[in-house]
């Protein structure tokens, strides 16, 4: 009896083995999962957490920008934005045009209409329309338009080529006049932030912005004949035909400039008449028509280079190389000397051997930019200077009595 017992007790054992390995399978799966379920659960909650701070920093981050978005309205410092400022300013800017009348070879004449900007000043309770002179020199029958369309005739009441400005009246209701402010820009900076409004191809009312490029330029237009126009704005806001003789504006909405040339072929490079003329030569202009307080030096020159000094066999590579001297100018009075001989510089003749003029009144003097800015600043017709030149590589100084411009 006992063989025939045997293979249940077998079957019994493996059965019981199986169990086991099963049950030690499904408690290794069921502990497996557990153990993957909590490492992956704290992975979770770390990344959370993780996600909350970078939440929390971006939430408590100040804006680093001077524009940021918000709203789709672009907030300026001080909280100003572009729309608001341009309501601000939109109804003091006016369309300018005005008729030159030409004759062709018959002596018939025909008609050119030309178009620019201008704006509104108020000059001690008297309402004024500000402008570039080439936007109305030679002209007739000028009209101003206002951004609701209203127009009205315009005379010019005072003009000056030599810092293309020019200043209208008009006869409008008081309700059109919005004045706007022009302010000193002794506090302006590189790099500031502008806007321009003007009339672009007569598109009225369009505004464009930019920063300050550079400053003291000097720009030499037609109508100032060989005299440079000194101390410009150098700006990078897109300007266009028409938008001559618009506000170039600073982000308070204030009158820092006027818009005047573009050169031609190049891309974001205008330039705007500073507000210190507009300043300095209002009460004239408004009062007696013109402006006659430029001073004159009665010399011309170029600006110094390395290639220059090289040919003049000195070290000074800076200053301001007179060329000519004018009969019986200042700079002829106090013995300052032009060139001697012309020679083949960097492919260009260049007349040397004159005096290079290297300060004045103990101010250096770089090129034609500071020297006619320094001028224009900070001298009058009829004052006597300090300038600092080196002639022969010997530096002396020599006093120079002003004149006051040709007209």
């Amino acid at each position: 009896m006992e063989p025939s017992q045997k293979p249940k007790t077998t079957r019994s054992v493996t059965i019981l083995v199986v169990t086991v390995v099963i049950v030690s399978l499904f408690a290794g799966g069921v502990l497996g999962y557990s153990v993957g379920n909590s490492a992956t659960s704290g992975e979770i909650n770390e990344l959370q957490d993780q996600l909350s701070t970078l939440q929390e920093q971006i939430s408590n981050l100040q804006p680093t920008q001077n524009i940021i978005n918000q709203n789709n309205t672009y907030i300026l410092g001080e909280n100003v934005s572009l729309s608001q400022l341009y309501e601000q300013v939109k109804d003091s800017v006016v369309v300018i045009r005005g008729i030159i009348v030409q004759y062709n070879i018959f002596n018939h004449p025909y008609y050119t209409q030309v178009q620019g900007s201008g704006f509104v000043y108020n000059f001690t309770g008297k309402i004024v329309i500000i402008t570039n002179y080439h936007v109305v020199e030679d002209t007739v029958n000028i009209t101003i338009t206002f951004i609701n369309g209203n127009g009205y005739a315009a005379t010019v009441l005072g003009a000056d080529p030599y810092a293309d400005l020019a200043v209208l009246l008009i006869n409008a209701e008081s309700s059109e006049y919005k004045p706007l402010e022009v302010v000193d820009l002794s506090s302006l900076e590189v790099g500031d932030p502008v806007i321009a409004v003007g009339n672009p191809y007569g598109l009225a009312g369009s505004m464009t912005t930019g920063i300050v490029s550079a400053l003291g330029r000097t720009i030499t237009e037609e109508m100032s004949g060989s005299y440079p126009i000194a101390n410009v704005i150098q700006t990078s806001a897109p300007i266009n035909p028409g938008n001559s003789g618009g506000p170039l504006l600073n982000y308070q909405g204030q009158v820092i400039g006027i818009t005047t040339a573009i050169v031609s072929d190049s891309q974001g490079l205008g330039f705007a008449i500073p507000s210190s003329t507009i300043l300095r030569e209002i009460e004239s202009l408004v009062t007696s028509g013109s402006y006659n307080k430029h001073p004159w030096l009665g010399a011309s020159g170029t600006d110094m280079t390395y290639e220059i000094a090289t040919a003049m066999g000195t070290n000074v590579t800076y200053g301001w190389l007179i060329v000519q001297i004018t009969s019986g100018g200042p700079a002829d009075e106090a013995n300052l000397q032009g060139g001697t001989q012309q020679v083949l510089v960097a492919g260009e003749y260049v007349t040397i051997g004159g005096d290079i003029i290297i300060a004045i009144n103990g101010t250096r003097i770089i090129n034609i930019d500071s020297l006619s800015t320094y001028l224009e600043e900070y001298t009058l017709p009829g004052q006597t200077i300090d300038v600092t030149i080196v002639r022969d590589n010997q530096t002396m100084t020599v006093a120079v009595k002003l004149g006051t411009r040709p007209q």
